[in-house]
C-alpha cells in the first residue's frame, strides 16, 4: 500500500525548478488570466458608465418636462470656463514654469490688486518725503 507512493516525487515537487518544467506555461496562463481580468473590469465600467448615463438621460428628460409644465428656463452653466479634467487627477496635464509665471501674471493684473499696487507705491513716496522733511527739520533744530 505504502510501497506506491513515492514521498520524494511529492517533496521534489513542491520545489522551485524541480519537478514541474510547466512554467512557461503557467506564466503563460498567469499573463492571459490577468489580461481577461483587465480586460473584465474595463467592460464592467464602461457598463457602468453606460449605466450612469441613461439614467441622467431620463433625470433630464424629467426636468425638462417638469420646466415646460411650469414655463421654467433652464439654468445655463457655464461648462466652457472650467477646464475639463481627466478622470484621474494623477494624469492630469503639469503646468510649465511659463504657465505659472503667466497665471501670477494675470492673478496680478486684477482691478483690486493694480489699486493696492498703486496706493502702495503712493504711500512709500510720502514716507519718504517725510522722512526727508525730518532730516532736514532735525538739521536746523539744536538745543542749545
Amino acid at each position: 500500500m505504502f510501497g506506491m507512493l513515492n514521498p520524494m516525487s511529492a517533496v521534489t515537487s513542491q520545489l522551485p525548478g524541480a519537478g514541474g518544467g510547466d512554467d512557461d506555461g503557467d506564466k503563460e496562463k498567469e499573463e492571459e488570466a490577468e489580461r481577461e481580468r483587465l480586460e473584465a473590469i474595463a467592460e464592467a465600467e464602461e457598463r457602468r458608465k453606460e449605466k450612469h448615463r441613461k439614467m441622467e438621460e431620463e433625470r433630464e428628460q424629467l426636468r425638462q418636462g417638469i420646466r415646460d409644465k411650469y414655463n421654467i428656463k433652464k439654468k445655463v452653466v457655464e461648462e466652457a470656463a472650467m477646464p475639463a479634467e481627466p478622470d484621474n487627477p494623477l494624469m492630469r496635464k503639469k503646468k510649465t514654469p511659463e504657465e505659472l509665471a503667466r497665471e501670477a501674471e494675470l492673478a496680478d493684473q486684477d482691478e483690486f490688486t493694480k489699486l493696492k499696487n498703486s496706493l502702495e507705491t503712493q504711500v512709500n513716496e510720502i514716507k519718504q518725503q517725510i522722512e526727508e522733511k525730518m532730516r532736514s527739520i532735525h538739521g536746523k533744530c539744536v538745543l542749545q
